[in-house]
């Protein structure tokens, strides 16, 4: 029979598929002897059977019952033991951390006759009552179902009732009343009683943690940090510690709080968190009071605090990395309660990398392998220009930093709303709660006036690289009104734009301007590598070019593009589209060529464009000096060159006497009027069918060659010939190529030699690859019109029409225009690349489409055996990190072998 329950001495950090995060840490945390509450885990495989099921799988209620009673026993108390009860919490943990997006349950145990027993026991009234309560709306809303704002209107309304500023103002009285509130709000909206049965509310409790797991945010959650939907999650059951009991005439009071190692936000070395006096651990998360900073602990209780320094660097030195830490302190009493490698921002992530390298804690390659592209392209993005800001509305804890601007919104339903309309928000909040996770995902940052810098807010919004300011005290929010006011009295409604700096916690009113960050700046223009997060970007790129096999080019179509591409760490160009030449005043010329009736007019279109073409390449060719230059042929879809039909016939049929020459050209636009340009008469089938294109394209590069060749160059241009669906097409394409750079080689007396390939951008190119490659000199995967043509999807006009229904879904886990389907595309990929090399050994092969600047889409090209990604210039960087990234985690897997 399978194994559900595992106690904390039974299992290790290396459990955490079965044990969860949370499961498996606790167990690190008593292995290393720390002061840990008892307890043990459900596994994730129980969770996973209970969803498949509907029910609880057999066994699991004894084995639970068997590991209670041993937590019985080295307590001396029983569960619901009317003296002195025993309580637990109950907790969950996945795999993969997700602050806040699944349940907790404390207090579970505490019944009507158990309540005295507590209060006599601890020694306060007061805190048996508000354990009671706590557990009545942890447990109502958890595992009953009831709407949580019930329970915190009905708090709302005694509190007002008393005069209380806050919970802690609430008297044991005023406690007990609340109590009677919950349970008659239970039986109201549920029908049914709180139980009073301790191994009950025991059971259902775990029950309810596994439902949690495909609750609606928990999967939003998942489908935005792409964890899968099958991982199910762990429950850990622990023995109560509280930091809410108060002093005693021989002991100190206590409270809860979260520590960090290092700084979460920058990086820095030394104390960082949160301490609430006289709270439970969830009240800190949730930031219903403003937390004090860490440091004051060592003036509350100077014992605990020297003990909690002791346990931070020991955890740290274990896991070697930043270490986020949950405490409580029971009457002058430390217990550890949870530890995590914790989230960091892109900032934090890649100083506390450098930092653990230069203290010799870990080396290069693992330094490497905790940053990641997604947080260096976030470090590319412009900051706030603060000479041009004015006077801030308000300062706060800048808990996740970087630059945003958007109209505030009070509600997370409005933020989803106008996101959807493509209008940029802040979400403006008292404290963020789980179920304003997507309002968190749609706003361009998140403001509260409430909690600090380890609140849910700041934590979920770090961890999705989202900027925000917490605990901005100077302001009051009015979320019913839709409505902030400030101290000055000065007063913001919903709608009104504002600006916040998540780096040093201002908002500021309106729009203010932005300025290039400092690693941009650096990457761009070589800019100041000062101590900080510029050196230590500077020292991942360094070290993931020197370990990558996968070279990196750039996608450049004009000379300024190639000189930008080679300062971002270019090593050539792997798609220059020119097309893209031929906009402006040239398109009159291409659309001669094209609609010529007769050759004279066509010579004459393409003798006018063959000098401009020649100057484009030289001068691009000038800027890659040395390095490779693919230059693909003339790829429109036909109609981005022709006038608009509708357009030209509206003119005509309004005009009493048209000019010949107008009706002439519509009669050639109907003639070539396609039903699918994209699919129609474009890439190498234009070549094909208009005399002289291709000759005049590769005669102006091949003079370019020339023209470098004697200023002292070296030119290293290559041939691309797209939209090749069938060898045959490429072997007529590669003969007139040829046939070209031999007249200009005899006609310069300079030898002009060009590889000749082609774009891998059809399916049936792909399958065909072994023939094609007898023909070509190298392949280039398009990925973004293999994508289409795999998918037969229009890009435009499905992203706009259906792909967010199929997020929604889970039809897509990203769009696969954006990181690459391996599964289809992925799949054709790959038998292009074995084919082709089997007919030509040595085939240089390397993708063009922007998927070569996705993270996880580099990842996939260098397993595939691929030479080179290429994307814009501005996506370089991540390239190359990533590409060094995707070569160590080869290796790993190798070595694993």
């Amino acid at each position: 029979m399978a194994r559900y329950v595992y106690d904390f001495r039974e299992g290790r950090r290396e459990m955490a598929d079965l044990l969860g995060g949370k499961g498996a840490n606790l167990a690190e945390m008593t292995r290393l002897g720390l002061p840990v509450p008892p307890g043990f885990t459900v596994t994730t495989d129980a969770c996973r059977a209970f969803l498949a099921t509907g029910v609880e799988p057999p066994g699991m209620a004894v084995e639970v019952s068997r590991h209670l009673s041993a937590v019985e026993a080295g307590a001396g108390r029983r569960l619901g033991q009317r003296d002195d009860p025993l309580l637990l919490s109950v907790r969950s943990g996945a795999r993969f951390s997700m602050p806040g997006m699944m349940e907790t349950v404390l207090d579970i145990g505490l019944n009507d006759d158990s309540v005295p027993g507590l209060a006599k026991s601890s020694g306060s009234e007061r805190f048996a009552w508000d354990s009671y309560r706590r557990l009545l709306q942890m447990f109502g809303a958890t595992v009953m179902g009831v709407e949580p704002s019930l329970f915190e209107g009905a708090m709302a309304l005694l509190k007002e009732a008393c005069g209380a500023v806050d919970d802690l103002h609430l008297e044991a009285h005023d406690l007990a009343r609340l109590v009677e509130t919950y349970k008659q709000l239970i039986r109201d909206e549920t029908g049914e009683e709180f139980p009073q049965s301790p191994t009950e509310q025991l059971r259902r409790a775990i029950l309810a943690v596994f439902r949690s797991w495909n609750g609606e945010r928990a999967r939003l959650y998942r489908r935005r940090e792409h964890i899968p939907d099958d991982l199910g999650t762990a429950v850990t059951v622990q023995r109560m510690v509280y930091g809410n009991l108060g002093p005693t005439a021989t002991s100190r009071g206590g409270g809860s709080g979260v520590a960090f190692t290092r700084d979460p936000a920058t990086g820095r070395p030394g104390l960082y968190g949160d301490y609430l006096p006289d709270a439970q651990g969830e009240d800190v998360v949730a930031g219903i009071r403003n937390t004090v900073p860490l440091a004051d602990l060592e003036r509350l209780d100077p014992a605990s605090y020297a003990q909690l320094l002791h346990h931070m660097r020991t955890l740290e030195t274990h896991y070697q990395d930043l270490c986020d830490i949950e405490f409580t302190i029971e009457r002058g009493r430390l217990w550890m309660l949870q530890t995590r490698v914790g989230k960091r921002t892109a900032e934090a992530a890649f100083a506390i990398a450098a930092q653990l390298t230069d203290e010799g804690i870990i080396t290069p390659d693992e330094a490497l392998a905790r940053v990641d592209g997604g947080g260096l392209a976030r470090l590319m993005f412009p900051a706030f220009d603060t000479s041009a800001a004015g006077a801030a509305l308000a300062h706060g804890l800048p808990a996740s930093p970087g630059a945003a601007v958007g109209a505030a919104v009070f509600d997370p339903a409005e933020a989803v709303r106008r996101a959807a309309a493509s209008d940029k928000v802040v979400l403006v909040r008292q404290e963020t709660t789980p179920d304003d996770l997507p309002g968190m995902i749609a706003a361009q940052a998140v403001l509260t006036s409430r909690g600090g810098r380890t609140s849910h807010a700041a934590v979920v919004a770090r961890g999705m690289g989202k900027v925000c300011v917490c605990g901005a005290e100077e302001l009051t929010v009015d979320t019913a009104a839709r409505r902030l006011t400030t101290r000055g009295g000065a007063v913001v409604e919903e709608g009104t734009v504002i600006s916040v700096d998540g780096s040093d916690g201002a908002v500021y009113p309106g729009a203010v301007p932005l300025a290039d960050s400092a690693v941009m700046r650096f990457l761009e223009d070589g800019g100041e590598r000062s101590v900080g997060v510029v050196d230590a970007v500077a020292r991942a790129l360094e070290h993931a070019d020197s370990v990558r096999r996968l070279e990196v080019r750039a996608n450049a179509d004009t000379s300024e593009d190639a000189r930008r591409a080679r300062r971002f760490g270019a090593q050539g160009i792997g798609l220059c589209r020119t097309e893209h030449m031929f906009l402006g005043e040239r398109r009159r010329l291409v659309e001669e060529v094209i609609l010529a009736g007769d050759d004279h007019v066509r010579e004459r279109a393409l003798a006018a464009l063959l000098p401009l073409q020649r100057a484009d390449f030289t001068g691009i060719l000038e800027a890659m000096d040395g390095l490779p230059v693919t230059i693909r042929l003339l790829d429109p879809p036909l109609h981005e060159f022709l006038p608009d039909r509708t357009e030209l016939a509206v003119r005509l049929a309004s005009t009493a006497e048209p000019a010949p020459q107008d009706v002439e050209l519509l009669g050639a636009v109907n003639r070539l009027h396609e039903q699918n340009p994209m699919l129609g008469l474009r890439g190498v089938r234009l070549a094909l069918v208009v005399p002289g294109l291709v000759a005049m394209q590769v005669r102006a590069i091949a003079e370019a060659v020339v023209a470098r060749t004697r200023a002292g160059g070296t030119p290293r241009a290559e041939i691309m010939v797209p939209l090749v669906g069938a060898v045959e097409e490429l072997r007529i394409e590669r003969a007139e190529v040829e046939r070209v750079l031999a007249e200009v080689s005899e006609e310069s007396g300079v030898s002009v030699c060009c590889p000749v390939g082609t774009m891998i951008e059809l399916p049936r190119a792909a399958l065909t690859a072994g023939e094609i490659a007898d023909e070509a000199d190298f392949f280039s995967f398009g990925t973004n019109d293999l994508t289409q043509t795999t998918w037969g999807f229009s890009r435009d006009d499905v992203e706009a029409a259906f792909f967010s229904a199929y997020l929604d879904k889970g039809i897509f886990l990203d769009s696969p225009f954006e990181t690459l389907d391996r599964d289809g595309v992925g799949r054709l990929v790959r038998i292009a690349v074995d084919e082709g090399r089997a007919a030509r050994p040595g085939l240089k092969i390397g993708v063009c489409g922007e998927h070569g600047g996705d993270p996880e889409s580099v990842h996939f090209f260098h397993a595939a055996g691929l030479d080179y990604v290429s994307c814009s210039p501005f996506r370089m960087p991540v390239a190359r990190l990533e590409a060094g990234r995707a070569a160590l985690a080869a290796t790993e897997r190798s070595d694993k072998r």
